[in-house]
């Protein structure tokens, strides 16, 4: 159906878009239970959404809600999810957008949770397609407050991280809405085991995220904010700083990352603990004409350490 020169689905393409996304939503784990809404425009102030409490991977066409943009049910037997108030709040903000997705998925959510925006400016297709992903402020489930929040961004964002709750997004149609927050979780887990696990990260130059935006605006994306950039032409970052440094290791050797254990701590040489033999484990100290070298060893142990940790990864997914 065309009104006013813009085309909208039909109640039975709605509907079974609906259902896909919702399928797709829950096979990727990014929501458990009945976690989750989807709606899809059908026209300039009517909508299909999801019901409340039944899990996106499980819905049946019967179970879809069909109302107006003011909340107002046209038809369906099944009530929906109570957060469909942000969703009409987005096409009230903005009458371009034909669809709106939330889900949970855990990186992103982990960031929300965290209250960090993903906008660093590391990769070319985050820049390109999605932009800065900005931080909604905390509102509580269900009431006014969470369209409230989201509303600053609809017209200058493609989707948003709701504070300790998960992540929004919408699009010309329904499929943008939901590619949008795929996007939205593969850039939170890239800047994860960049910023967090392999702990560096090469940052793009002011020039380089201009011309990356002149391609954006060329291909009609015209919202997706500007993530900060360095005007230096080279800036990569290490990302481990002392902060990163347990408070007991900050004496001089080389640092740990939060949350990991090295394998055998620079400088320091132990005997096995619990050998069985009752014996207590000995420090063993280099000679005075070792220091040099282990001087030496201490300029790596970092890089050691982070290859320890990539290791480790990789053959947690293997």
């Amino acid at each position: 159906m065309t009104v006013q020169g813009v085309k909208y689905m039909s109640d039975f393409e709605a509907k079974k878009a609906i259902l896909d996304i919702g399928r797709r939503m829950y096979d990727k784990g990014f929501v458990a239970s009945n976690d989750g809404n989807i709606s899809c425009k059908v026209g300039p102030n009517t909508i299909w959404t999801t019901p409340t409490g039944v899990s996106k991977g499980f819905m049946t066409q019967d179970m879809l809600v069909k109302m107006d943009i003011n909340g107002k049910i046209l038809m369906g037997k099944w009530k929906p999810s109570s957060e469909v108030k942000m969703h009409l709040r987005v096409y009230k903000e903005n009458p371009d957008v034909q669809a709106v997705t939330h889900a949970h998925p855990l990186v992103a959510t982990s960031f929300a949770i965290a209250g960090i925006s993903l906008d660093a400016a590391v990769l070319t297709e985050a820049v390109l397609g999605l932009g800065s992903i900005p931080v909604a402020k905390y509102a509580t489930p269900g009431t006014d407050e969470v369209p409230d929040s989201i509303a600053p961004f609809v017209n200058t964002h493609n989707g948003v991280l709701l504070a300790n709750h998960g992540a929004l997004t919408w699009g010309k149609d329904i499929y943008q809405a939901f590619y949008r927050l795929e996007s939205i979780e593969y850039y939170a887990t890239i800047l994860m085991y960049t910023g967090n696990i392999i702990g560096r990260q090469n940052f793009l130059s002011c020039d380089q995220v201009n011309k990356l935006l002149d391609i954006r605006h060329k291909l009609g994306i015209t919202a997706g904010g500007i993530p900060p950039c360095s005007p230096e032409e080279t800036n990569a970052r290490d990302v481990v700083s002392t902060a990163d440094i347990r408070p007991s290791e900050q004496t001089g050797t080389a640092p740990a990352l939060k949350g990991v254990t090295s394998i055998v701590r620079p400088g320091e040489n132990q005997a096995p603990a619990g050998c069985g033999c009752g014996s207590t484990p000995v420090r063993l100290t280099a000679p005075e004409g070792q220091k040099a070298v282990g001087a030496e060893a201490l300029g790596k142990a970092k890089e050691e350490i982070i290859a320890e940790v990539v290791r480790r990864v990789i053959e947690g997914l293997s």
